[in-house]
């Protein structure tokens, strides 16, 4: 018996659609040849846009995966004339606007930047995920040794860039300078989520130059969007010393 799943296979590779079409064309219960056609190119399509997603999670660098079916939005406060279902929808990265995540510890912050991020990577946005002390120490160490331009190749196709934990370590001179780079290279070309616990009229002082922090505030703001996360800390409220207390 003519096997063709081999044939298919060897086809497949040719066209460079890859195997999932083995997968996919026994699931289809159209009888009618166009539509067969129709459900397996779908098919294909949608497999594509599933390992496209997940390879755009991995890149991105979460710490961890979280979701926005998982979020309580009950606690937190946006200004008129925007909704949690705007919110949910990534509207914000097509218009190009930034986010300011704002509240004390524990209440949700990196878990809604992150759960935002997951949710583009899966509708095809390239992502970056950094916590903000980190990519300051990178973006030195890449300055010290020349290789700046890595950092911007890797910036040019991100749709998306989060900073987490903005304020909770001061930065030096340089590390201020550079991350104005940034955050003036992403300016009206790309959304940038601020997680921080920190309100702006003390940034000048974990920033360090009171020049820049004002250039990068500026930035951040004039297409930003502040969302204040109030309640009480979910780490706190569900910690194992809290029970056995």
């Amino acid at each position: 018996m003519r096997d063709y799943d081999i044939e298919i296979a060897a086809m497949a590779k040719q066209l460079r659609i890859g195997n999932h079409i083995l997968s996919v064309y026994k699931e289809i219960p159209a009888t009618e040849p166009a539509e067969f056609v129709y459900r397996l190119l779908e098919g294909l399509i949608e497999k594509r846009a599933v390992e496209r997603g997940l390879r755009y999670r991995q890149k991105a660098g979460f710490e961890s995966i979280k979701l926005l079916k998982d979020f309580e939005f009950d606690n937190i406060v946006m200004a008129q004339g925007f909704s949690v279902e705007w919110l949910k929808s990534c509207q914000f990265v097509r218009d190009k606007q930034n986010l300011i995540l704002i509240g004390n510890p524990g209440t949700g912050k990196t878990h809604l930047a992150t759960a935002l991020g997951v949710k583009e990577c899966d509708a095809g946005g390239s992502v970056l995920f950094y916590r903000t002390s980190k990519l300051v120490q990178y973006l030195v160490e890449l300055h010290e040794t020349n290789q700046m331009k890595r950092f911007w190749k890797q910036l040019e196709g991100c749709r998306m860039l989060i900073l987490d934990e903005w304020g909770f370590i001061p930065i030096h001179q340089t590390g201020t300078r550079l991350l104005f780079e940034v955050i003036a290279d992403c300016y009206e070309k790309r959304s940038i989520v601020v997680t921080t616990n920190l309100p702006p009229a003390e940034w000048n002082r974990i920033l360090g130059d009171e020049r820049l922090a004002v250039a990068i505030m500026d930035r951040l703001f004039h297409h930003g969007l502040l969302i204040r996360h109030a309640g009480d800390s979910y780490r706190q409220s569900h910690s194992l010393m809290r029970e056995c207390s």
